[in-house]
Protein backbone atom coordinates (compact mmCIF):
# COMPACT_ATOMS: atom_id res chain seq x y z
CA UNK A 1 0.00 0.00 0.00
CA UNK A 2 1.35 3.22 -1.24
CA UNK A 3 1.77 6.40 1.12
CA UNK A 4 -1.11 8.71 1.55
CA UNK A 5 -0.47 11.73 -0.14
CA UNK A 6 -0.72 13.87 3.41
CA UNK A 7 1.48 11.86 4.64
CA UNK A 8 4.48 12.72 1.64
CA UNK A 9 3.14 15.93 2.20
CA UNK A 10 4.06 16.32 5.66
CA UNK A 11 7.75 14.68 5.24
CA UNK A 12 8.51 16.82 2.32
CA UNK A 13 7.87 19.88 4.64
CA UNK A 14 9.65 18.44 6.95
CA UNK A 15 12.66 17.67 4.61
CA UNK A 16 12.70 20.95 2.71
CA UNK A 17 12.52 18.95 -0.86
CA UNK A 18 9.59 18.71 -2.80
CA UNK A 19 9.80 15.08 -4.78
CA UNK A 20 9.88 14.81 -8.47
CA UNK A 21 10.21 11.42 -7.94
CA UNK A 22 7.98 10.29 -4.61
CA UNK A 23 8.45 7.00 -5.11
CA UNK A 24 11.98 7.42 -4.09
CA UNK A 25 10.86 8.60 -0.56
CA UNK A 26 8.48 5.55 -0.18
CA UNK A 27 11.54 3.31 -1.10
CA UNK A 28 13.18 5.00 1.27
CA UNK A 29 11.16 4.47 4.44
CA UNK A 30 10.19 0.74 3.01
CA UNK A 31 11.53 -2.04 5.52
CA UNK A 32 12.19 -5.38 4.13
CA UNK A 33 9.37 -6.99 6.26
CA UNK A 34 6.71 -4.88 4.29
CA UNK A 35 8.05 -5.56 1.11
CA UNK A 36 8.26 -9.29 1.61
CA UNK A 37 4.91 -9.13 3.00
CA UNK A 38 3.49 -7.48 -0.15
CA UNK A 39 5.33 -9.83 -2.41
CA UNK A 40 4.32 -12.91 -0.09
CA UNK A 41 1.02 -11.69 -1.30
CA UNK A 42 1.24 -10.45 -4.62
CA UNK A 43 5.11 -11.99 -6.70
CA UNK A 44 4.47 -9.18 -9.08
CA UNK A 45 4.22 -5.99 -7.04
CA UNK A 46 7.90 -5.48 -7.12
CA UNK A 47 8.11 -3.38 -3.65
CA UNK A 48 11.54 -1.73 -2.96
CA UNK A 49 12.59 -2.01 0.15
CA UNK A 50 15.22 0.74 1.31
CA UNK A 51 18.41 -0.77 1.71
CA UNK A 52 20.42 -0.15 -1.32
CA UNK A 53 19.40 3.57 -0.94
CA UNK A 54 20.81 3.06 2.70
CA UNK A 55 23.87 1.69 1.29
CA UNK A 56 23.84 5.12 -1.21
CA UNK A 57 23.06 6.97 1.83
CA UNK A 58 25.92 6.08 4.19
CA UNK A 59 28.66 6.63 1.56
CA UNK A 60 27.00 10.31 0.98
CA UNK A 61 26.68 11.40 4.47
CA UNK A 62 30.12 9.88 4.89
CA UNK A 63 31.57 11.92 2.02
CA UNK A 64 30.00 15.30 2.87
CA UNK A 65 31.26 15.09 6.44
CA UNK A 66 34.77 14.54 5.19
CA UNK A 67 34.89 17.42 2.89
CA UNK A 68 33.05 19.66 5.44
CA UNK A 69 35.54 18.69 7.83
CA UNK A 70 38.50 19.03 6.08
CA UNK A 71 37.09 22.56 5.13
CA UNK A 72 36.34 23.86 8.19
CA UNK A 73 39.27 22.54 10.71
CA UNK A 74 42.48 22.94 8.48
CA UNK A 75 44.71 22.60 11.82
CA UNK A 76 43.20 19.18 12.55
CA UNK A 77 45.13 16.18 11.95
CA UNK A 78 43.89 13.30 10.40
CA UNK A 79 43.27 11.08 13.64
CA UNK A 80 40.98 14.62 14.85
CA UNK A 81 39.20 14.55 11.65
CA UNK A 82 38.68 10.88 11.50
CA UNK A 83 37.45 11.13 14.95
CA UNK A 84 35.06 13.31 14.80
CA UNK A 85 33.86 12.17 11.64
CA UNK A 86 33.17 9.01 13.43
CA UNK A 87 31.27 11.02 16.24
CA UNK A 88 29.04 12.76 13.44
CA UNK A 89 28.24 9.64 11.40
CA UNK A 90 27.45 7.49 14.60
CA UNK A 91 23.93 5.64 15.13
CA UNK A 92 23.91 6.90 18.38
CA UNK A 93 23.71 10.79 16.76
CA UNK A 94 21.79 9.77 13.94
CA UNK A 95 19.02 8.15 15.46
CA UNK A 96 18.81 11.62 17.53
CA UNK A 97 18.43 13.56 13.96
CA UNK A 98 15.99 10.51 12.80
CA UNK A 99 13.96 11.34 15.67
CA UNK A 100 13.87 15.35 15.28
CA UNK A 101 12.45 14.45 11.68
CA UNK A 102 9.97 11.84 13.62
CA UNK A 103 11.02 9.46 10.65
CA UNK A 104 9.50 6.53 12.81
CA UNK A 105 6.08 7.84 11.73
CA UNK A 106 6.36 7.63 8.14
CA UNK A 107 8.13 4.25 8.01
CA UNK A 108 6.11 1.71 6.04
CA UNK A 109 6.65 -1.48 8.48
CA UNK A 110 5.62 -5.27 8.30
CA UNK A 111 2.84 -6.50 10.34
CA UNK A 112 5.80 -8.13 12.73
CA UNK A 113 7.62 -5.38 13.21
CA UNK A 114 4.59 -2.91 13.78
CA UNK A 115 3.91 -4.63 16.89
CA UNK A 116 7.15 -5.31 18.26
CA UNK A 117 7.70 -1.38 18.24
CA UNK A 118 10.03 -1.04 14.88
CA UNK A 119 8.74 2.60 14.50
CA UNK A 120 11.00 3.49 17.77
CA UNK A 121 13.74 1.00 16.84
CA UNK A 122 17.39 2.84 16.42
CA UNK A 123 18.61 0.63 13.94
CA UNK A 124 15.26 1.10 11.94
CA UNK A 125 15.65 4.80 12.21
CA UNK A 126 19.16 5.14 11.28
CA UNK A 127 18.35 3.29 8.07
CA UNK A 128 15.90 5.04 7.01
CA UNK A 129 17.65 8.44 7.55
CA UNK A 130 20.69 7.09 5.48
CA UNK A 131 18.03 5.98 2.96
CA UNK A 132 16.53 9.70 2.72
CA UNK A 133 19.95 11.48 1.81
CA UNK A 134 20.44 8.58 -0.63
CA UNK A 135 16.56 9.66 -2.27
CA UNK A 136 17.71 13.45 -2.01
CA UNK A 137 20.79 13.15 -3.67
CA UNK A 138 19.24 11.15 -5.99
CA UNK A 139 16.27 12.95 -6.99
CA UNK A 140 17.96 16.85 -6.24
CA UNK A 141 21.72 16.31 -6.60
CA UNK A 142 24.65 16.30 -4.28
CA UNK A 143 24.03 20.21 -3.50
CA UNK A 144 20.69 19.91 -2.30
CA UNK A 145 21.44 16.61 0.03
CA UNK A 146 24.95 18.51 1.03
CA UNK A 147 22.65 21.39 2.56
CA UNK A 148 20.30 19.18 4.29
CA UNK A 149 23.13 17.09 5.84
CA UNK A 150 25.01 20.48 6.92
CA UNK A 151 21.20 21.71 8.41
CA UNK A 152 19.97 19.03 9.98
CA UNK A 153 23.14 16.55 10.96
CA UNK A 154 26.63 18.29 11.19
CA UNK A 155 25.78 22.47 12.28
CA UNK A 156 23.95 20.84 15.22
CA UNK A 157 26.05 19.01 16.82
CA UNK A 158 29.08 21.25 15.83
CA UNK A 159 27.59 23.79 17.49
CA UNK A 160 26.71 21.59 20.27
CA UNK A 161 30.24 20.58 20.66
CA UNK A 162 31.88 23.57 20.67
CA UNK A 163 30.44 25.36 23.71
CA UNK A 164 30.61 22.43 25.78
CA UNK A 165 32.96 23.60 28.30
CA UNK A 166 34.72 20.19 29.42
CA UNK A 167 38.66 19.85 28.52
CA UNK A 168 38.72 18.06 24.75
CA UNK A 169 35.22 18.27 23.59
CA UNK A 170 35.32 22.02 22.00
CA UNK A 171 35.83 20.89 18.89
CA UNK A 172 34.55 23.46 16.69
CA UNK A 173 37.34 26.37 17.33
CA UNK A 174 36.34 29.52 15.50
CA UNK A 175 38.78 31.58 16.92
CA UNK A 176 42.08 29.83 15.94
CA UNK A 177 39.86 29.04 12.57
CA UNK A 178 39.35 32.93 12.15
CA UNK A 179 43.01 33.73 13.28
CA UNK A 180 44.37 31.01 10.71
CA UNK A 181 42.00 32.79 7.53
CA UNK A 182 43.54 36.32 8.85
CA UNK A 183 46.77 35.31 8.39
CA UNK A 184 46.67 33.46 5.64
CA UNK A 185 45.60 36.75 3.76
CA UNK A 186 48.02 38.67 5.75
CA UNK A 187 45.72 40.81 8.22
CA UNK A 188 45.84 41.12 11.43
CA UNK A 189 44.95 39.73 14.40
CA UNK A 190 41.33 40.29 16.08
CA UNK A 191 41.02 41.92 19.37
CA UNK A 192 38.34 40.94 21.60
CA UNK A 193 36.58 43.06 24.48
CA UNK A 194 33.69 42.43 27.07
CA UNK A 195 31.51 45.22 26.33
CA UNK A 196 28.70 44.17 28.40
CA UNK A 197 28.41 41.73 31.74
CA UNK A 198 25.12 41.41 32.88
CA UNK A 199 22.75 38.61 35.58
CA UNK A 200 23.51 37.69 38.85
CA UNK A 201 27.15 36.35 39.84
CA UNK A 202 26.16 32.31 39.37
CA UNK A 203 24.64 32.63 36.17
CA UNK A 204 26.37 35.83 34.62
CA UNK A 205 26.00 36.57 30.76
CA UNK A 206 28.63 38.33 28.49
CA UNK A 207 28.52 40.06 25.76
CA UNK A 208 31.68 40.47 23.73
CA UNK A 209 32.80 42.51 20.89
CA UNK A 210 35.33 41.61 18.17
CA UNK A 211 36.77 44.25 15.58
CA UNK A 212 39.18 42.84 12.94
CA UNK A 213 41.05 46.01 11.03
CA UNK A 214 42.14 46.43 7.63
CA UNK A 215 45.88 46.89 8.52
CA UNK A 216 48.08 47.79 10.91
CA UNK A 217 47.42 49.10 14.83
CA UNK A 218 45.96 52.28 13.44
CA UNK A 219 43.63 50.66 10.81
CA UNK A 220 39.88 51.16 10.48
CA UNK A 221 38.02 48.40 11.56
CA UNK A 222 36.88 46.47 9.18
CA UNK A 223 34.41 44.54 10.57
CA UNK A 224 32.68 44.33 14.47
CA UNK A 225 30.75 41.55 15.82
CA UNK A 226 28.83 41.24 19.05
CA UNK A 227 27.85 37.79 20.80
CA UNK A 228 26.70 37.00 24.12
CA UNK A 229 27.97 33.67 25.68
CA UNK A 230 27.56 32.45 29.94
CA UNK A 231 31.33 32.32 29.67
CA UNK A 232 33.86 34.79 28.12
CA UNK A 233 34.97 31.92 26.25
CA UNK A 234 31.52 30.89 24.71
CA UNK A 235 31.05 34.36 23.85
CA UNK A 236 34.31 34.91 22.09
CA UNK A 237 33.59 31.80 20.20
CA UNK A 238 30.14 32.87 18.59
CA UNK A 239 31.46 36.36 17.63
CA UNK A 240 34.50 34.74 16.00
CA UNK A 241 32.06 32.47 13.80
CA UNK A 242 30.49 35.52 13.24
CA UNK A 243 33.37 37.31 11.96
CA UNK A 244 34.31 34.15 10.07
CA UNK A 245 31.19 33.53 8.31
CA UNK A 246 30.99 36.85 6.96
CA UNK A 247 34.82 37.74 5.89
CA UNK A 248 34.43 34.54 3.61
CA UNK A 249 31.81 36.03 1.97
CA UNK A 250 33.30 39.09 1.59
CA UNK A 251 36.29 36.99 0.10
CA UNK A 252 39.61 39.09 1.11
CA UNK A 253 41.83 36.66 -0.23
CA UNK A 254 40.84 38.26 -3.31
CA UNK A 255 41.33 41.64 -1.94
CA UNK A 256 44.32 41.04 0.06
CA UNK A 257 45.82 42.93 2.71
CA UNK A 258 45.16 46.65 2.92
CA UNK A 259 46.82 49.69 4.27
CA UNK A 260 46.04 51.55 7.16
CA UNK A 261 43.91 54.87 6.57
Amino acid sequence: MPMKTEEITALQTVLGHRFRRPALLEQALTHSSHAHEIEARCASAGVHDNEQLEFLGDAVLGFVTSQELFQRFPQYQEGQLSKLRAHLVSAKHLVQVAEELELGRYLRLGRGEEKSGGRAKHALLVNALEAVLAALYLDAGMEKVREFILGKVLDPELERLGEQSEAGLAVTDHKSALQEFLQGTGRPQPSYCVVKEQGPEHKKTFTIELRVLTGGGNGKPLLVSCAEGSTKKKAEQRAAKAALEQLRKMDLTAQGPQDPA
